[in-house]
């Protein structure tokens, strides 16, 4: 079966930055058109050159560097239905036209209440409108201009279907060849029965071949979410044989609850698009591996984008649940639709309360540390005992820090020390210390609390020493706490910690003892 390509129209610097807050700084939107060129992108509809002088340099420009590349994207530009605008947009596609790439989108509203906001006393005289569609349309396609025409609110048309068609009829005769059937304020849906706008467009589409069976001409798509339908509305149009473009923009971005979502719809026809039983097999020509590239620059510059986004969003391609990620560790594919490397994501895991001992071993292992099969569900267990509040996963990092917690050879609940008359040190230890639960150790001589517990440390490690240590206030009240600073060689590897008391003392032997640790784990757990 033969592939028609479905080509695609991206408006996110036009309809996406109409969005309240969505609006991107000059360079911005040069860089994005450049990510859009790798992408593959058929049409980019760079703006609207009349609405400042601003958005006339963004396009003016953006068509001059796709120009000097010599880029097969075609660039796009809106404007309405009056004459400055027209003259105006042809000039800031001058670059575009000189290479045989530019086009112009015009509109005119054809919803009830739709004309009347916004066309006033024009509304009434539809001859005039369709007259002035015929002339200027004409104007740009004799200059050369590929010229699309929007009838504006095409979903809400209701009896003005004639109109709607006497419209389509002249923009086709003055040199049309895009005619694009918005559903305009995102409230089309097949349940409307006969007069979902699909329908209509298949009507359009017949009537138009018939009175111009010489003329080829592309129906397009241009869907907004209000209802959450965008996608689908989409697809009809193109999956029933009406459609060959569709216009949206990438993250879904655009006026209100935005415009359909590009990454989307062509993942959703690279995946049904072959699909046995449609008429005729669909393809697009976009590079999909630049797609995840082209989501974030517009979720950083533009608007943020929903952690569960289809397709791109951060968790589409993260998982937590063990038995999801064991499938997963010996197959890609097993919980996802398509490879997230395609599109330039990478398949990661969360840990969090529902993940597996697999799970943790594979973290461990990618930092180098021991977790045989025979300890690992005990090893993942006191990890989420470390974290047991945080329901929403940890990182790889605290991981690890849990880890060496469960690995550690001194468990501290508990510490104080005391001097008596003779000068001798007396330090008392709580918890687990090795293999020996609770300690009390005695150093005779002039030396810290520190000398004695180093005395019991180097009975278990006789080479760790202490290189250095420096204990200094944290504030300038006498409230202020102690932070000290240890540094120890063991086997001629160094380590250092800090730690913090109300008591000097404390503060030394709580660094030293994790300190210790340290080397202990690096000393027995770190693989080689």
């Amino acid at each position: 079966m033969s592939s028609k390509q479905v080509y695609i129209l991206d408006t996110t610097l036009r309809d996406g930055q109409q969005s309240p807050g969505a609006g991107m700084s000059f360079e911005d939107n040069l860089q994005y058109a450049e990510i859009a060129n790798k992408l593959h992108i058929d049409i980019l509809e760079a703006g609207f050159p009349s609405a400042s002088n601003a958005d006339f340099a963004i396009v003016n420009r953006i068509s001059q560097n796709m120009a000097n590349v010599n880029s097969t994207m075609k660039i796009s530009a809106l404007c309405q239905l009056r004459e400055d605008q027209v003259v105006r947009t042809m000039e800031s596609l001058q670059p575009s036209l000189a290479i045989g790439r530019a086009r112009i989108h015009i509109y005119v509203p054809v919803d009830p209440e739709l004309m009347a906001a916004s066309l006033g006393k024009l509304a009434n005289d539809k001859p005039l409108i369709t007259s002035t569609v015929h002339r200027l349309i004409k104007m740009m396609a004799d200059q050369g201009f590929e010229v699309e025409f929007s009838p504006e609110g095409y979903s809400r048309q209701q009896d003005n279907f004639d109109f709607t068609t006497d419209l389509i009829r002249h923009a086709i005769a003055a040199g049309a060849t895009v005619i694009n059937c918005p559903d305009t304020i995102g409230g089309a849906s097949h349940f409307q029965g006969e007069a979902y706008f699909v329908n209509n467009m298949a009507k359009h589409k017949a009537i138009m071949e018939q009175e111009f069976p010489n003329k080829e001409i592309i129906w397009s798509m241009h869907c907004h979410n209000d209802f959450g339908t965008a996608l689908e509305n989409s697809l009809n149009g193109v999956f029933r044989g009406i459609a060959r473009q569709i216009e949206g923009c990438i993250n879904g971005v655009g006026e209100r609850a935005g415009n359909v979502a590009l990454e989307q719809c062509i993942m959703m026809i690279r995946q049904f698009g072959q699909a046995t039983h449609l008429a005729q097999a669909y393809h697009t020509n976009i590079d999909i591996q630049y797609l995840k590239q082209a989501s974030d620059f517009i979720a950083e510059r533009m608007l943020p984008r929903q952690p569960h986004s289809p397709i791109v969003g951060k968790n589409s391609a993260s998982h937590t649940s063990g038995g999801h990620i064991n499938a997963i560790l010996k197959n890609p594919l097993a919980y996802q639709p398509f490879d997230p490397r395609d599109v330039g994501s990478e398949i990661s895991f969360v840990f969090g309360p529902l993940s597996g001992s697999n799970h943790a071993q594979q973290i461990l292992a990618k930092f180098g540390y021991q977790c045989t099969d025979s300890e690992k569900v005990a090893v993942t267990q006191a990890i989420k005992d470390c974290y047991a509040d945080r329901r929403k996963g940890i990182t790889d990092d605290e991981l690890l820090l849990a880890y060496k917690k469960y690995r550690a050879a001194i468990k501290l609940e508990d510490l104080s020390y005391a001097k008596d008359n003779s000068g001798k040190t007396i330090v008392t230890f709580h918890g687990q210390f090795f293999s020996q639960q609770d300690l009390v150790v005695e150093y005779q001589g002039r030396s810290s609390a520190l000398s004695a517990l180093n005395k019991a440390v180097n009975a278990q490690m006789p080479t760790i020493t202490v290189i250095d240590y420096n204990s200094r206030s944290k504030g300038v009240t006498v409230d202020a706490t102690c932070a000290s600073t240890i540094f120890i060689d063991y086997n001629g590897k160094r380590f250092n910690a800090e730690a913090e008391d109300d008591d000097i003392e404390i503060s030394a032997l709580k660094a030293f003892i994790a300190a210790v640790n340290m080397a202990y784990v690096e000393e027995h757990f770190k693989l080689n």
